[in-house]
């Protein structure tokens, strides 16, 4: 679990139950990055709310500082909160799979036929 997550509301007073779910739903990200990087990061979560009144809506933003001087940010809009945390967080996960593929590098793969060459 990602444990330092900063939950800030612009216009909307963040509640208890919403701070629970954003915490269980970004503080798993974690998983997806390379293992030395999981207890540094710095998950800072934004929530203002949009057009007061009839239309409410929300604008959702998360960032991650990862050590090396990564950001990883992805924001959206929704009507219903909890459903602009999922989206940002399927958003965010496509990143971190991106950013994992660049810092790991990739594996030659030799095909069966020089397997079974003798060489020497």
């Amino acid at each position: 679990m990602i444990e330092k997550i900063e939950i800030i509301g612009n216009g909307y007073k963040v509640e208890e139950g919403f701070k629970k779910y954003v915490e269980k739903r970004i503080g798993k990200l974690d998983r997806y990055l390379p293992r030395g990087y999981k207890k540094d990061i710095v998950a800072k979560v934004i929530v203002t709310e949009i057009g007061k009144g009839k239309s409410d809506k929300y604008e959702i933003s998360v960032a991650m500082e990862i050590p090396g001087g990564k950001v990883i940010a992805a924001k959206d809009e929704c009507s219903n909160i909890f459903a602009g945390v999922d989206l940002v967080e399927a958003k965010v996960t496509g990143q971190i799979r991106r950013y994992k593929l660049e810092m790991q590098p990739h594996r030659q793969k030799r095909s069966l036929k020089n397997l079974f060459i003798k060489r020497g």
